[in-house]
Formats: structure tokens, sequence, C-alpha cells
């Protein structure tokens, strides 16, 4: 079974594009004395770090870091590549080349090997943050000895005075309950009441009322009368 082969627009146009950018390359370093097989070598050069800055690039967006580097030198080898395409369309004496352009001509490999290295060894991705973990101290904690905690003395019990009589002793009036203590506070204390009678089989004094709910001595013994 054959295939039929057809050609790609956007293909021979990038062929294009880059074989004239390709020989406008050369002739301007043949121009500027480079000449043989370094002459050649200049166009490689600017395309290999046009295409490379360019995948950084890519890969730097990808990963969602800063491109900044990576747009540098891709701005730079565009501006060699673009410059020659120009210098190449009569703007510029071929034949008369200027000092300053052999200059530039002349410091382009070692511009482009920074480049090229710098941006296959910068690292990205989790690797980068992992070695800035790495690389920062880690805080020095001084362990503190907490004294041991001592035992609990135990609280003195007052003494009671146990009198024995033969008669029974009357049981005290209780003090009519004062009716300035709000009406939710009485039931939220009743409530508590009947579970401390339901866990301990006691009723609640005002001690207890005053350590659960927070109160003062005086609203408390008030509260203990109401429930009485």
């Amino acid at each position: 079974m054959t295939r039929s082969i057809r050609p790609d627009a956007v293909l021979v146009q990038a062929v294009i594009a880059g074989a004239l950018s390709f020989a406008h390359l050369h002739d301007l370093a043949a121009a500027a004395g480079q000449d043989g097989w370094k002459a050649w070598a200049y166009p490689i050069s600017v395309d290999l770090l046009l295409v490379a800055a360019w995948r950084r690039l890519r890969i730097l967006r990808a990963q969602g870091e800063s491109a900044r580097a990576a747009w540098t030198w891709f701005t730079v080898a565009l501006a060699a590549s673009l410059g020659a395409n120009i210098a190449t369309a009569g703007m510029l004496d071929l034949n008369d080349v200027p000092d300053w352009l052999r200059i530039l001509v002349a410091g382009w490999p070692a511009l482009a090997f920074l480049g090229g290295t710098l941006l296959v060894h910068t690292p990205t991705g989790p690797d980068t943050a992992a070695e800035a973990v790495e690389s920062e101290p880690l805080p020095v904690v001084e362990q503190v000895t907490q004294p041991e905690p001592r035992p609990a003395e135990p609280a003195p019990t007052p003494e009671r005075d146990v009198v024995e009589t033969s008669e029974p002793v009357p049981a005290l009036p209780a003090s009519p309950p004062p009716a300035d203590v709000p009406p939710a506070l009485v039931d939220h204390a009743r409530k508590l009441a009947d579970s401390h009678r339901a866990a301990t089989g006691t009723p609640i004094d005002a001690a207890t009322l005053r350590d659960r709910l927070g109160l003062p001595g005086p609203m408390a013994d008030q509260l203990a009368a109401h429930l009485t």
C-alpha cells in the first residue's frame, strides 16, 4: 500500500527561511574575516543557540518558573540572525566591514558557548527547591529541661465537732428565695442540680454551683436557695 506524500507549506517555508538565514550568516562571517570552515560554523552556532533558548523557554513556562534567562539568550540569538539578514541586504558594504562588526563576529563563539552552558546547566523543577532547602542551615534548638513535678500535698481537712445529743436538732427555716435571680439562670442551675443528683445521689450545694457556673459567692447562695 503506497502512501501519498503531501508537502507541508509550513515546513517548506521553514526550510527556505532557514537556508536564506544560514547563507546570510555565512556571508557576513566570511566578510568579517572568518574564512573556510569557520564561516560555515557561525550559522550553525547562531541557529543552535536560538533553538536551545526556545526549548528552554517552553520548559520553564510549562513548569511555572521564571524564563527571564531563556528570553535573554533567545533575544541575543535572534538579534544575531536578524542583524546578519539586514546587513547582507545592501545596508552594509561587505567588501569594507567596519572594525566593530569584526569584533562582534570574533567574539560570538565565546558568547554562544556561555549562553548554551547556562541554558543547559541551570537546574529546574523540584530539584532546585530541594537544593535550596538543603543549603539552608537548620536552626539549633536548645533542649529545655523541665523540673519534675512535686507530688501534691493533701489538703487539710477541717475537724468537725461531733455533738451527741439525745434530742434532735430542729431544722432552721429556709430563707425565702430572693427575686433578683434571672429565670433562665435558675432553669440552667436546676438542670445542673438534676444531673448532679443523678450522678452523686446528693443535692447540689452553693459551692458546686459557684464552681460550675463561675458565679460570685452571694449569687451562688441565692441560686441555691431557689433550688431548695
